[in-house]
């Protein structure tokens, strides 16, 4: 038993090491494309709006949804979300209105103001998915494996919440 756990304490530990390169790689994604956004907007003179604001956009579409739906999405935190909500309302790039069923519940919908902004998105994300296949940076293949890859862990840390062991 102890030779087991010898031999498995050295696979372990690179697994931990993997791991933490993964989630510190993931955090680090998420900021350069929020980076990525922000000098977009700059190049664009959008000065008003920041990066999260205009992923909320994109997020939303051409939907009606409330803030519950966008953090259940997995998209937003509580507190953020209905921040970003509120100030998007503010600058006009969201109309909101409540729901007749429930009266606590608000649902948004972007206004031709926000459609804009996140076309500029959807502009900017397609402009990268050309960039990837021509320049060769990622074969769709691999980008596959590693979207499949994701959600795995996706579904794995969402198990680690729903499911005490």
């Amino acid at each position: 038993m102890s030779i087991q756990h010898d031999m498995g304490a050295p696979m372990r530990s690179q697994t931990l090491v993997r791991y933490l390169d993964s989630v510190a790689l993931l955090e680090r994604m998420h900021r350069l494309l929020l980076d990525v956004i922000k000098d977009e907007f700059e190049r664009l003179s959008i000065v008003n709006i920041n990066p999260v604001q205009a992923l909320l956009l994109f997020n939303i579409a051409d939907n009606e949804v409330t803030a519950s739906e966008l953090k259940s999405r997995g998209y937003y935190q509580g507190s953020n979300v209905s921040y970003n909500l509120k100030k998007l309302v503010e600058l006009g790039y969201i109309n909101h209105q409540r729901c007749a069923i429930d009266r606590r519940s608000v649902r948004v919908r972007l206004t031709p103001k926000g459609q804009a902004i996140r076309d500029r998105v959807a502009d900017l994300f397609g402009r990268h998915a050309g960039q990837l296949d021509e320049e060769g940076v990622l074969a769709f293949a691999t980008l596959d494996d590693t979207v499949r890859a994701l959600r795995r862990l996706e579904r794995f840390w969402g198990d680690q919440i729903r499911y005490i062991y």
